[in-house]
């Protein structure tokens, strides 16, 4: 079980919150679908999540361990983190998938470093590319190829910050299936912020709606509804259903 709670966070000593209070859960398998305009605390969010700010005050919990406690090598154990905008040395698909197992290593890769990364590729089809520079592949495999450098170290959540953003349509499908995915098959927890509406109610179990540092809502993706989306976006929408799955159209601003 994945928990944040009361979590408080500022940059400066004396500034003005910029999470207040944020509390948060996720079981084992559940993706988590963080949503807000811009500048509404979800990047900052991450950021307390994997260590790279420290909070004020509030704890965030994996399986009762404090993870603020942890040093970064330990806390990498538990969770993984695919950024959006991905740079890669001239590396084949092997090596680059290998150094996201370098919070494991001793002196030097072992005989099982190699045999989990083969593991990794295998789960994810990459076989074919295995043996190609990472930077000559398309936009959707170079992500696929963040995942699974993630994955290698066997971490039991994955952060995803707005995955799709730079992708087009097919790829997009491409990456959130894969997600998907994921976190059935393997059992992963997923932590991931979105813009697109219909793409959060398609991947998530759970959404987040994040306004001016606090969580608003904590709902079921059956439970979203037109007024939550109009509180944290100001715009109006409506909710259809269609085949069992909700499709939200509209999206103008309020006057």
């Amino acid at each position: 079980m994945f928990e944040i709670k009361n979590l408080v966070f500022r940059y400066k000593k004396k500034g003005n919150d910029i999470l207040k209070g944020v509390n948060l859960k996720l079981k084992p398998g559940e993706i988590g679908i963080l949503l807000g305009e811009n500048g509404a605390g979800k990047t900052t969010l991450f950021k307390n999540i994997l260590g790279i700010e420290k909070p004020v005050s509030g704890e965030i919990l994996f399986d009762e361990k404090e993870m603020s406690k942890l040093k970064e090598v330990e806390r990498a154990k538990y969770i993984g983190y695919v950024p959006q905008n991905i740079r890669y040395g001239a590396l084949s698909v092997y090596d680059t998938i290998m150094t996201g197992r370098i919070s494991c290593f001793g002196y030097r890769v072992s005989e099982n470093d190699h045999k989990k990364v083969c593991e990794v590729i295998k789960k994810m089809r990459l076989e074919k590319l295995a043996a190609k520079n990472v930077n000559e592949l398309s936009g959707g495999e170079r992500q696929k190829i963040a995942i699974a450098r993630a994955m290698a170290a066997e971490p039991e959540m994955l952060i995803f910050d707005e995955p799709t953003g730079n992708l087009d349509i097919a790829n997009e499908q491409l990456i959130l299936k894969e997600a998907k995915k994921l976190a059935k098959e393997l059992n992963i927890t997923i932590l991931t912020s979105l813009h697109d509406l219909n793409q959060a109610t398609f991947l998530g179990d759970r959404l987040f709606f994040l306004k001016e540092g606090k969580i608003i809502y904590d709902v079921k993706k059956d439970e979203i509804t037109p007024d939550m989306i109009k509180e944290t976006f100001n715009i109006k929408v409506r909710i259809i259903d269609i085949d069992g799955e909700k499709l939200i159209i509209g999206g103008e601003n309020e006057k």
